[in-house]
């Protein structure tokens, strides 16, 4: 069976109670449930959290929360890989047989159902112990700065200072919205950024990261351009 895990703690310190906070008139976390359920590639879709009310909201949207988070995992310490291994292992002490767990974050607003299908397609046509989203940057990284103390700017790489950016290497990052990983990789908690690996491109319209208020302003205003295009897309095939 296939299962999705959607990590969510109840504590958030940069923007509080950010997994149930509305956004664009749903909790955060339903839209990577609602995602997560249009995908139709799970078998389950379950929330790990330590906080009842988070799990309320998650089961009114139709998502499981068959167990509490324990507490040494649900500080701003406990990493995503050690959360995953949790409730792999919890599942597997329950009888299940697990082919395959999909970690999804609470908010990715802009997770499509039909990426999480293209990536699941990916990671079953290889052998990869992962398949994460992830998107280009939009600028040389090799051009990036640094400040010092004084507060002047210092190259990372002041060899490239002259060089064109269409002779630079392209650069991607996380996408911060979904990982397919198999048993053993979560278990193990193997590196995700690795050869075994394999990403799914995004489109970099569809990908903000939300740590910070400033993060949220800008994921509000990208997911209403968004979501207005879309609609005009659908009036003009309708």
């Amino acid at each position: 069976m296939n299962i999705a895990i959607i990590p969510a703690r109840g504590g958030s310190q940069r923007i509080p109670r950010k997994n149930i906070k509305l956004f664009h008139g749903m909790p955060m976390i339903a839209w990577s449930i609602r995602a997560a359920l249009d995908s139709a590639c799970f078998d389950q879709v379950l929330v790990s959290t330590d906080d009842e009310e988070i799990a309320a909201i998650a089961r009114e949207y139709g998502a499981d929360t068959p167990f509490v988070r324990p507490t040494e995992l649900s500080d701003h310490h406990s990493t995503t890989g050690a959360v995953m291994a949790h409730a792999v292992h919890w599942l597997q002490q329950q009888g299940h047989e697990l082919q395959a767990a999909c970690c999804l974050y609470a908010t990715a607003p802009f997770v499509q159902a039909q990426d999480i299908r293209n990536a699941l397609h990916l990671f079953q046509s290889e052998e990869l112990d992962y398949v994460f989203s992830a998107t280009a940057y939009g600028f040389p990284i090799q051009r990036a700065f640094q400040l010092d103390a004084n507060g002047r700017v210092r190259m990372f790489q002041p060899k490239h200072l002259l060089t064109r950016s269409q002779d630079l290497p392209q650069a991607f990052h996380d996408a911060a919205q979904f990982y397919w990983g198999t048993t053993e990789a979560w278990l193990e908690q193997k590196p995700v950024f690795s050869k075994d690996s394999a990403p799914l491109l995004l489109p970099r319209h569809r990908v903000q990261d939300i740590d910070t208020q400033e993060d949220w302003q800008r994921a509000e205003l990208m997911f209403s351009a968004w979501q207005a295009t879309h609609d005009s897309k659908e009036k003009v095939n309708a």
